[in-house]
């Protein structure tokens, strides 16, 4: 028999009885009772000591709030989120207190701008807006409206407010590409702005005949890019050729 072959064989054998070694000694003995995991663990989770009180017991003591709370923007989130466990204030109310979060650093895990985040998810650039002072100076943090509605698309948007500002559509207002109805400002995933849809839209501006100054980049709108959108190949934001 090749040498090569009698290797193969004796690390398959080992592979084998490692496999086994670690079924016997390694996996939980309750392990695949009741699925694929351990059956035990059920009763581990049930015999940790309760730390969570849910927002039911909340509202019981603090309805106002609980009304404030459920016809604002932070009605899907619960009060143990901001204020942390609160089994142990729900037992003994007078002698153990919830935190109650005054600085800034807890509003942005939510709210700081990640591109990871759905569209039209309220976000700030945390070191730029309203530096030094406390989120819940100007927000209610029950209903979280904003005081004053923004009147730049930067407040929300502001990576591709800075993008924009170092291309060469910096001096168009968003407005130019986006027609956005009033209530984006107050309601932003309910009323959507629009975006273009087809290539005549940029070719407004950029088409050989178009009416606009002759510093504008200019290109046949009938053989450039052929079908495919002008979008598909230039960065609206940043547009420059690629």
């Amino acid at each position: 028999m090749p040498q090569q072959v009698t290797r193969l064989i004796v690390l398959f054998a080992a592979g084998v009885v490692a496999i086994l070694a670690a079924r016997r000694y390694l996996v939980p003995p309750t392990f695949g009772e009741i699925g694929h995991y351990r059956a035990a663990a059920v009763d581990s989770i049930v015999a940790r000591k309760k730390k969570y009180a849910g927002h039911q017991e909340c509202a019981l003591c603090h309805d106002r709030i609980a009304e404030t709370r459920l016809s604002g923007h932070h009605r899907g989130v619960a009060c143990e989120v901001c204020h942390g466990p609160a089994a142990a204030h729900v037992a003994t109310p007078l002698d153990v207190k919830p935190t109650a979060p005054r600085e800034r650093g807890l509003c942005p895990l939510c709210h700081a701008y990640n591109p990871s985040r759905p569209t039209g998810f309220p976000q700030i650039d945390s070191v730029a807006h309203n530096p030094l002072i406390p989120c819940i100076g100007c927000h209610d943090p029950h209903q979280p409206e904003p005081p004053i509605v923004p009147e730049e698309c930067s407040a929300c948007h502001g990576q591709i407010s800075r993008q924009k500002a170092v291309s060469r559509h910096v001096r168009l207002p968003c407005t130019t590409c986006h027609a956005t109805p009033e209530e984006h400002k107050t309601l932003p995933r309910r009323a959507r702005p629009e975006k273009p849809t087809e290539r005549a839209f940029c070719g407004a501006c950029h088409a050989e005949d178009a009416p606009s100054p002759s510093s504008i980049p200019r290109i046949d709108l009938q053989t450039h890019g052929e079908q495919y959108l002008c979008w598909d190949c230039h960065y609206p934001h940043y547009p420059e050729a690629r």
